[in-house]
Protein backbone atom coordinates (compact mmCIF):
# COMPACT_ATOMS: atom_id res chain seq x y z
CA UNK A 1 0.00 0.00 0.00
CA UNK A 2 1.34 3.46 -0.92
CA UNK A 3 2.12 5.83 1.91
CA UNK A 4 -0.19 8.83 1.99
CA UNK A 5 1.66 12.13 2.43
CA UNK A 6 0.21 14.90 4.53
CA UNK A 7 -0.35 18.22 2.77
CA UNK A 8 2.27 20.89 3.32
CA UNK A 9 0.99 23.54 5.74
CA UNK A 10 2.21 26.97 6.89
CA UNK A 11 2.73 25.48 10.36
CA UNK A 12 5.04 22.81 8.92
CA UNK A 13 7.09 25.52 7.17
CA UNK A 14 7.37 27.51 10.41
CA UNK A 15 8.49 24.39 12.30
CA UNK A 16 11.19 23.78 9.69
CA UNK A 17 12.64 27.24 10.27
CA UNK A 18 12.38 26.82 14.04
CA UNK A 19 14.43 23.60 13.96
CA UNK A 20 17.42 25.49 12.54
CA UNK A 21 17.70 27.49 15.77
CA UNK A 22 17.83 24.34 17.91
CA UNK A 23 21.16 23.07 16.61
CA UNK A 24 19.75 19.54 16.99
CA UNK A 25 20.91 17.80 13.79
CA UNK A 26 18.45 14.91 14.16
CA UNK A 27 15.54 17.34 14.50
CA UNK A 28 16.81 19.48 11.61
CA UNK A 29 16.97 16.39 9.38
CA UNK A 30 13.25 15.85 9.94
CA UNK A 31 12.57 19.03 7.92
CA UNK A 32 15.68 19.63 5.78
CA UNK A 33 16.83 16.99 3.25
CA UNK A 34 20.46 15.97 3.36
CA UNK A 35 20.72 16.46 -0.43
CA UNK A 36 19.11 19.92 -0.38
CA UNK A 37 20.44 22.93 -2.30
CA UNK A 38 20.22 26.58 -1.26
CA UNK A 39 20.91 29.68 -3.33
CA UNK A 40 21.94 32.95 -1.68
CA UNK A 41 21.39 36.04 -3.87
CA UNK A 42 23.75 38.93 -4.37
CA UNK A 43 27.41 39.48 -5.10
CA UNK A 44 29.16 39.08 -1.78
CA UNK A 45 31.23 36.49 0.07
CA UNK A 46 28.15 34.51 1.12
CA UNK A 47 26.35 34.57 -2.24
CA UNK A 48 26.11 31.44 -4.34
CA UNK A 49 24.98 27.82 -4.12
CA UNK A 50 25.20 25.60 -1.04
CA UNK A 51 24.85 21.93 -1.90
CA UNK A 52 23.83 19.53 0.82
CA UNK A 53 22.65 20.04 4.37
CA UNK A 54 26.21 20.25 5.72
CA UNK A 55 27.10 23.17 3.42
CA UNK A 56 23.80 24.89 4.18
CA UNK A 57 24.34 24.59 7.94
CA UNK A 58 27.94 25.82 7.54
CA UNK A 59 26.55 28.86 5.67
CA UNK A 60 24.08 29.48 8.49
CA UNK A 61 26.95 29.20 10.99
CA UNK A 62 28.98 31.76 9.02
CA UNK A 63 25.99 34.14 9.04
CA UNK A 64 25.87 33.76 12.83
CA UNK A 65 29.60 34.30 13.22
CA UNK A 66 29.78 37.36 10.97
CA UNK A 67 26.69 38.92 12.57
CA UNK A 68 27.62 38.17 16.19
CA UNK A 69 24.47 35.98 16.19
CA UNK A 70 22.35 39.11 15.75
CA UNK A 71 20.94 38.09 12.34
CA UNK A 72 17.18 37.58 12.56
CA UNK A 73 14.53 36.61 10.01
CA UNK A 74 11.31 38.07 11.37
CA UNK A 75 8.09 36.98 9.65
CA UNK A 76 6.14 39.83 8.08
CA UNK A 77 2.40 39.55 8.70
CA UNK A 78 2.91 35.98 9.95
CA UNK A 79 1.81 34.54 6.62
CA UNK A 80 3.28 31.64 4.67
CA UNK A 81 1.97 30.87 1.20
CA UNK A 82 1.80 27.15 0.46
CA UNK A 83 0.87 25.64 -2.88
CA UNK A 84 1.62 22.08 -3.90
CA UNK A 85 5.31 21.35 -3.25
CA UNK A 86 6.29 25.00 -2.73
CA UNK A 87 6.11 27.56 0.03
CA UNK A 88 6.93 31.26 0.10
CA UNK A 89 7.36 33.49 3.10
CA UNK A 90 8.18 37.17 3.54
CA UNK A 91 10.68 38.07 6.24
CA UNK A 92 12.35 41.19 7.49
CA UNK A 93 16.02 40.33 7.88
CA UNK A 94 17.97 42.41 10.37
CA UNK A 95 21.25 42.30 12.14
CA UNK A 96 24.58 43.96 12.79
CA UNK A 97 28.12 42.92 11.95
CA UNK A 98 30.32 41.38 14.62
CA UNK A 99 33.36 43.39 13.49
CA UNK A 100 31.39 46.65 13.06
CA UNK A 101 28.39 46.83 15.46
CA UNK A 102 27.26 50.11 13.84
CA UNK A 103 27.02 48.34 10.47
CA UNK A 104 23.40 47.20 10.28
CA UNK A 105 21.03 45.67 7.76
CA UNK A 106 17.24 45.87 7.54
CA UNK A 107 15.74 44.35 4.36
CA UNK A 108 12.74 42.37 3.18
CA UNK A 109 13.30 38.92 1.70
CA UNK A 110 11.02 36.34 0.15
CA UNK A 111 12.17 32.75 0.65
CA UNK A 112 10.88 30.16 -1.80
CA UNK A 113 11.19 26.58 -0.61
CA UNK A 114 10.67 23.41 -2.65
CA UNK A 115 9.52 20.42 -0.57
CA UNK A 116 9.56 16.65 -1.00
CA UNK A 117 8.08 14.28 1.58
CA UNK A 118 7.84 17.06 4.18
CA UNK A 119 11.48 18.17 3.79
CA UNK A 120 13.06 21.16 2.10
CA UNK A 121 14.96 19.99 -0.98
CA UNK A 122 15.73 23.45 -2.41
CA UNK A 123 15.49 27.02 -1.30
CA UNK A 124 16.41 30.51 -2.36
CA UNK A 125 15.94 34.05 -1.25
CA UNK A 126 14.82 37.04 -3.29
CA UNK A 127 15.74 40.54 -2.18
CA UNK A 128 14.05 43.51 -3.79
CA UNK A 129 15.07 47.01 -4.80
CA UNK A 130 17.94 48.63 -2.96
CA UNK A 131 17.82 45.83 -0.39
CA UNK A 132 20.14 43.87 -2.68
CA UNK A 133 22.75 46.62 -2.50
CA UNK A 134 22.32 46.86 1.27
CA UNK A 135 22.69 43.07 1.60
CA UNK A 136 25.91 43.03 -0.44
CA UNK A 137 27.35 45.97 1.50
CA UNK A 138 26.42 44.37 4.82
CA UNK A 139 28.47 41.23 4.09
CA UNK A 140 31.33 43.16 2.46
CA UNK A 141 34.50 44.07 4.30
CA UNK A 142 33.54 47.75 4.05
CA UNK A 143 32.97 49.24 7.53
CA UNK A 144 29.70 50.93 6.55
CA UNK A 145 26.37 50.27 4.82
CA UNK A 146 24.96 53.17 2.83
CA UNK A 147 21.64 52.11 1.29
CA UNK A 148 20.07 54.50 -1.20
CA UNK A 149 16.70 53.77 0.42
CA UNK A 150 15.48 52.23 3.60
CA UNK A 151 13.75 49.00 2.73
CA UNK A 152 10.51 50.06 4.40
CA UNK A 153 10.82 53.76 3.60
CA UNK A 154 10.84 56.11 0.67
CA UNK A 155 13.69 56.53 -1.82
CA UNK A 156 16.36 59.00 -0.80
CA UNK A 157 16.10 62.12 -2.93
CA UNK A 158 19.09 63.41 -4.87
CA UNK A 159 20.92 60.14 -5.55
CA UNK A 160 22.27 60.39 -9.09
CA UNK A 161 23.03 57.53 -11.44
CA UNK A 162 26.79 58.23 -11.50
CA UNK A 163 27.04 57.88 -7.71
CA UNK A 164 25.04 54.64 -7.82
CA UNK A 165 27.27 53.26 -10.60
CA UNK A 166 30.43 54.15 -8.65
CA UNK A 167 29.04 52.42 -5.56
CA UNK A 168 28.18 49.29 -7.54
CA UNK A 169 31.69 49.21 -9.05
CA UNK A 170 33.31 49.50 -5.61
CA UNK A 171 31.16 46.65 -4.29
CA UNK A 172 31.98 44.48 -7.28
CA UNK A 173 35.71 45.12 -6.74
CA UNK A 174 35.39 43.89 -3.14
Amino acid sequence: MAERRAALTPEHVQKAYATLATGDLNLIKEFWAEDMVWQVPGHNRLSGWYRGLDQFLAFMGEVGKLSDNSFRMEPVAGQVLVTGEYSADLTRNRGHRADHPDKTMDIEVVHVLHWRDGKVIAGKGAIFGDGTTEYDQFWSRSPKVTPATHSLGQPTAGKDDAAQAALAERQWAE
